[in-house]
């Protein structure tokens, strides 16, 4: 019987970095916001949508070729976090819909986050 390598993925590499477990979209480890998103490439506009279950809705304009739509939505999202690119971090999901950012220090909060950050208990 022949012997299945086992890939290791980026996430398994950073398991020990990657903060708390999420039952959210949007959660904070120490001063970094991690973020699960759900993205939609190919949008007419770049948006930041509503949250669907535990992930965030985020729409951006660039097709999704080679990495392109998440390049292009860290552009976007650093805007509106008010950060540097180099800030955000993509976790997991580089070439999929479904990823994890971190973004350092940010210094505005899109109001659905905002809005949701404020009605989580504190602790």
């Amino acid at each position: 019987m022949a012997k299945l390598k086992k890939i290791k993925s980026k996430s398994e590499g950073n398991a020990g970095r990657k903060g708390p477990a999420m039952d959210t979209f949007c959660s904070w480890d120490g001063d970094i916001l991690v973020l699960n998103i759900l993205g939609t490439p190919s949008a007419k506009q770049n948006a930041i949508g509503k949250p669907k279950g535990h992930l965030l809705k985020v729409s951006v304009t660039a097709s999704p070729v080679g990495g392109r739509a998440t390049d292009h939505m860290v552009r976007y999202l650093a805007k509106e976090f008010g950060v540097a690119v180099k800030d955000i971090e993509v976790v997991f999901g580089r070439f999929n819909v479904n990823k994890q950012l971190r973004v350092k220090s940010p210094k505005q909060l899109p109001a659905v986050i905002n809005k949701h950050l404020s009605q989580e208990p504190a602790g």
